[in-house]
């Protein structure tokens, strides 16, 4: 069998964003249309506070395409100089059992985890918004705000503020521009960016707000939102990660990726608990919204919230168009096994 082997310098040469989004937005709709599954989540922590999960499923239908992933989230390797986010994803052609490649998971994640950011935000948020919060400024953070920025083009100020170390998203705005021109190609020159250091207000005076943290304790309170606002909540993947008050939930337009997952792993775990919402009683999945099977917000004061815990065909359908990409440019390596 000869398969695809793509490198993470590879994928950077390959994948583009609204590309991305686009394969992201067509596995949410195939899933409303019952062609997605998710099979369960395999997670460990280690003793050191490292992180590793493994990730399967597949896009059925048109798609045809299922695997896994299995990432690492090692922070101490920071010190070590060695990468603090690593993984490889295995996509496999659903018609056939072939493997179809094999290549670098950490950059596909963070593609299609922007992607899935920006899609809730701009399917949900209000057509006029123009201030976005962007609430962590860690690796992943670039990919939310890229694809964000695509497609969202009337955005125009971004604040940006890190609660664990504030001094990152001063030095954060001073190259976000040039870095989202160079390594996404997103001209967004025309975006007023600042550093924001206190919460509350930031919160007050934003339409979109993205979250991507650690964070095991809300960062943000119920009553420091005013009506209107939209909250794309991506940090929370994992049992007892939490980034925003739950009680936003009791009122909130919700929606999920997927709302049983959502409600065991993701923002919504916590709600779900307290008895605030059920994967019953979410509002519904973006899929639906996207499908045109559920309206999302329906009045200029809702408040709207999109949890996003990732699915492994996000992954899958962007492995699909890297390795398709890589066959028409002649990148990559093929290998026999």
């Amino acid at each position: 069998m000869k398969i695809k082997v793509l490198s993470r310098a590879n994928l950077i040469n390959i994948l583009e964003m609204p590309e991305v989004i686009k394969g992201v937005e067509s596995v949410y709709k195939a899933k409303a249309q019952g062609n997605v599954v998710a099979w369960p989540l395999v997670e460990h922590k280690f003793s050191t506070g490292a992180l590793m999960d493994i990730r399967s499923g597949g896009a059925f239908g048109e798609v045809g395409i299922h695997g896994a992933k299995l990432l690492n989230n090692f922070p101490e390797n920071a010190a070590k100089g060695l990468p603090v986010f690593t993984g490889v994803l295995m996509a496999f052609d659903s018609e056939t059992g072939l493997p179809i490649g094999v290549m670098d998971a950490s950059y596909i994640t963070s593609m299609r985890t922007g992607a899935a950011a920006a899609i809730g935000a701009a399917a949900l948020a209000r057509p006029d918004s123009e201030n976005l919060l962007l609430v962590g400024a860690g690796l992943q953070s670039i990919y939310l705000l890229g694809a964000t920025l695509v497609k969202m083009p009337g955005l125009k100020k971004v604040r940006v503020i890190n609660t664990f170390a504030q001094d990152n998203a001063d030095r954060y705005i001073t190259t976000i521009q040039e870095r989202l021109k160079n390594e996404l190609g997103i001209d967004a020159s025309e975006v007023v960016f600042e550093a924001a250091h206190d919460m509350k207000e930031a919160v007050e005076q934003s339409d979109v707000i993205l979250t991507i943290t650690r964070s095991t304790s809300p960062l943000i309170m119920k009553d420091w939102l005013k009506p209107g606002t939209h909250l794309s909540c991506i940090g929370a993947d994992m049992v007892g990660k939490e980034e925003i008050d739950p009680e936003i939930f009791r009122t909130a337009r919700c929606f999920a990726d997927d709302a049983k997952q959502c409600c065991t792993v993701g923002e919504m775990e916590i709600p779900a608990k307290m008895g605030i919402l059920s994967p019953e009683t979410v509002t519904g999945e973006i899929g639906e919204v996207l499908a045109g099977m559920k309206p999302g917000r329906v009045s200029d004061e809702d408040i709207t919230v999109f949890d996003a815990t990732g699915l492994a065909a996000l992954d899958l359908i962007t492995a699909k168009t890297a390795v398709r990409t890589a066959e028409e440019k002649g990148l990559g390596t093929t290998v026999e096994i």
